[in-house]
């Protein structure tokens, strides 16, 4: 039996798209749609890909890597030259060709498997794969002979009204035997003033030549479909997007609310797993059997343990062990590692750090480059201080730490086994293991400022004031010399109302034993 060796047409701009990106690299479902032909194609045969980049073939390049080779079309000169391209590079390669189109990411390995068996037992020069569609508007029609023999494609432009009323269509799809393709590209001729030579050529010269053709009419006409403009962009991921969450459901996952779910093709599953409303599922995710995912809940490229629970919470680039409760409204980033039984509460940020088994940041905490020994409790509040403006610095908790709320953890620093952080410290030492810490500044009181009440009592000519103070059980003390009043130094106790002149300097302070003195009040007599 020859080799296969498929060929990918990827060349093409997508103009009707409107963008700057290649049409292919379109994602649907989190995927750009050429990965999805590339995953069929590799089924079929062991020989890489061969993919035809021309507009934005840096970025194709890019986006596939070593999952295929690579031939450029530097002029989107049609079908037939990119694939003569293709023949060009394989100038050692002597098997059958199957030319594919990277904006079909419906076409299934079993439909080309059948092309590929059909070509093969009929020995024909070139096999087309077919589909009959109730609206054939826009495609070639396959036209046979009275005997039903295919003998050329017509594109619609080119039909007759005879012709148009033709359902099978050509999907573009084609096996060709390499040497008898060769032969037939050397003598393909532009088909416009644009220069643009056209596969479908080759089809109407090899019958004309008297060479065996073949067709198989697939009976998944769907899977020829390929968008064109955004609009069609939107259908494919919806008609996508249904296939993922039946193919998911029917493995025995619940899907509470199919119409707010988006699940990444590569995205694995576990039995009994309930996926909830507003849930988004990216990347190469694996979730495991028994847990609830969301309600709205963001998972990329993370592992997620048997039995754990997310809800409302964003997971990048994360591995979460058995029996693991994230969220709600947690944000766990790249490089984030919960052991078994953890919990990772509300409002917490979590970057490139590890939480130990059975270990606790419930709430109310940003906790970045650091590792959680097993049985710790973060306490609310709970901020590890990791970057100095220059680097970022680790913070060690060792197994069975306390770190009391409204903890500042300077790194670098470590926390002791079994160690006390008082709440409100701001930890810039590392903690010994078994003791209590705690880093806050002490506790005061002051009293509060005085308030002076001024009147005028013409008949003695002088001011009576009263001197008051909102804070009960105190001693207030004043002087009239301009010196400061002290409790237990210069400075007399006020008891009464005080009489004096106009132009007298009045100090008072007010004092209670165990508190900060008040701040001195200052009035100057008559102003």
């Amino acid at each position: 039996m020859s080799e296969l060796k498929i060929v990918v047409l990827a060349a093409g701009k997508g103009t009707r798209m409107k963008s700057e990106q290649p049409k292919v690299l379109f994602p649907v479902c989190g995927v750009p749609m050429v990965q999805y032909v590339l995953w069929e194609a590799v089924k079929l045969s062991p020989l890489p890909p061969l993919v035809v980049v021309g507009y934005g073939g840096e970025q194709v390049i890019a986006a596939l890597g070593d999952q295929a080779d690579y031939v450029w079309q530097k002029e989107q000169l049609g079908t037939g030259d990119a694939v003569k391209k293709a023949c060009v590079h394989l100038a050692e390669f002597e098997g059958d060709l199957l030319v594919l189109y990277g904006d079909t990411p419906f076409i299934s390995a079993q439909s080309l498997q059948a092309l590929v068996d059909t070509h093969r037992r009929t020995k024909a020069a070139a096999t087309v794969l077919t589909a009959e569609l109730q609206d054939p508007t826009g495609y070639g029609r396959i036209v046979r002979s009275p005997e039903g023999l295919l003998t050329e494609i017509v594109e619609e432009k080119d039909a007759s009204a005879d012709e148009k009323k033709i359902r099978e269509v050509n999907t573009g799809i084609y096996c060709f035997s390499l040497p008898e393709l060769r032969a037939a590209l050397a003598a393909l001729k532009p088909q416009n003033a644009q220069g643009e030579y056209y596969l479908t050529d080759v089809i109407a010269m090899h019958a004309a030549a008297g060479k065996t053709l073949a067709t198989v009419k697939s009976d998944r006409p769907e899977e020829i479909m390929g968008p064109n403009d955004r609009i069609a962009l939107a259908q494919t991921e919806a008609i996508m997007r249904r296939q993922i969450l039946e193919r998911i459901m029917a493995s025995g996952v619940t899907v509470i609310d199919p119409a707010t779910t988006y699940i990444d093709p590569r995205v694995q599953i576990g039995q009994d797993t309930t996926v909830y409303p507003g849930v988004l599922l990216w990347g190469e995710t694996q979730i495991g059997p028994n847990c609830q995912i969301g309600p709205y809940t963001q998972i990329v490229s993370s592992l997620v343990g048997e039995g754990s629970r997310v809800a409302f919470s964003n997971l990048i680039d994360v591995t979460l062990g058995r029996e693991v409760e994230i969220g709600p409204y947690t944000y766990l980033r790249p490089g984030t590692q919960v052991a078994d039984g953890a919990k990772v509460g509300s409002f917490v940020e979590m970057k490139n750090s590890t939480v130990g088994v059975k270990s606790k940041v419930p709430h109310l905490s940003y906790i970045g480059d650091t590792t959680i020994g097993t049985g710790v409790n973060i306490g609310a509040g709970t901020i590890t201080c990791n970057y100095d403006g220059a680097r970022k610095w680790p913070t060690v908790i060792e197994d069975g730490a306390f770190i009391g709320s409204n903890t500042n953890l300077v790194a670098p620093v470590t926390v002791g086994e079994g160690a006390l952080v008082g709440a409100g410290s701001t930890i810039t030492k590392d903690v010994p293991a078994h003791s209590l810490t705690v880093a806050r500044a002490r506790q005061s009181f002051r009293v509060a400022p005085l308030a002076f009440q001024v009147e005028y009592v013409a008949a003695e000519k002088l001011y009576h004031i009263q001197i008051n103070c909102p804070t009960a059980g105190v001693n207030i003390y004043y002087t009239i010399d301009g010196t400061e009043p002290m409790e237990d130094g210069d400075g007399m106790c006020y008891q009464e109302t005080i009489r004096l002149a106009a132009g007298t300097l009045l100090k008072a302070k007010a004092f209670k034993e165990g508190w900060m003195p008040s701040k001195p009040g200052v009035l100057k007599i008559g102003d």
